[in-house]
């Protein structure tokens, strides 16, 4: 990431939108432990309860389960603001009615920075991105110009929720980063106690102790374990 420019740092309030619980761990932890150590504000909304997640569990059984792990997730990384939009899990659709939840969500919050899960079609070669992360990444991007127009979603006014021009940026977690922000031991170590509090998916995913699994996930997204720097990668679109 040496040839990657700084996240900028002149904001205080962001937005999480991704598509299932466990989606903020898997890359983003350790940033937004390090923004809120520094006192910024970072609030979460997820697209699904991701009850489709956890093999010969049932979906009600398992949205439950993964909302509980989800929210304990958010209190190692400073996050007290969650919500749930529950669109059903690995059925998410790209279209209006996405788009103007999302709209919805960041008039809300009013953030400067949204950050979301990669949107392309693959995570690299051979690795196809799953419909709900594709569908969820772009419709965040047409949200957050949706959020400051008053006329494409006249409904979102009429509800209370006044058009929001202040977002500035949109951070995506991708394989074709721009820009990084450097991260602390600590924000690290919090990272990994908040991915591990997804211990039934994380179990499910595979037989290792879930503390190493989150380990290693955690490492291998900001530079590996022998990394003089430890830094997140993100894929920065200017508003």
């Amino acid at each position: 990431m040496n040839d990657l420019e700084e996240m900028p740092e002149d904001w205080q309030r962001a937005l999480v939108l991704m598509a299932h619980p466990d989606d903020p761990e898997y890359g983003a932890g350790a940033a937004v432990a390090e923004w809120t150590a520094q006192g910024k504000e970072v609030a979460y909304t997820l697209a699904s309860k991701g009850e489709a997640g956890i093999e010969g569990m049932p979906p009600a059984e398992s949205a439950h389960v993964r909302a509980e792990e989800q929210q304990r997730a958010c209190s190692h990384v400073g996050v007290d603001n969650l919500r749930f939009l529950d669109y059903p899990d690995g059925r998410i659709e790209e279209g209006l009615q996405l788009r103007r939840d999302l709209a919805r969500e960041i008039r809300r919050s009013k953030p400067q920075l949204v950050i979301t899960l990669n949107h392309h079609e693959t995570w690299g070669p051979g690795a196809w991105n799953s419909a709900d992360h594709r569908a969820v990444g772009r419709s965040v991007l047409d949200a957050a110009a949706d959020a400051s127009n008053g006329w494409i979603f006249e409904e979102l006014s009429d509800e209370g929720f006044a058009p929001w021009d202040g977002v500035q940026w949109v951070a995506v977690l991708s394989m074709r980063p721009t820009h990084y922000l450097e991260v602390s031991g600590e924000s690290l170590e919090r990272a990994v106690s908040s991915l591990a509090e997804h211990k039934r998916y994380l179990e499910a995913l595979s037989p290792g102790p879930v503390r190493e699994q989150a380990q290693r996930q955690v490492e291998m997204v900001t530079g590996g374990p022998g990394a003089k720097h430890h830094r997140v990668g993100f894929e920065l679109y200017s508003f």
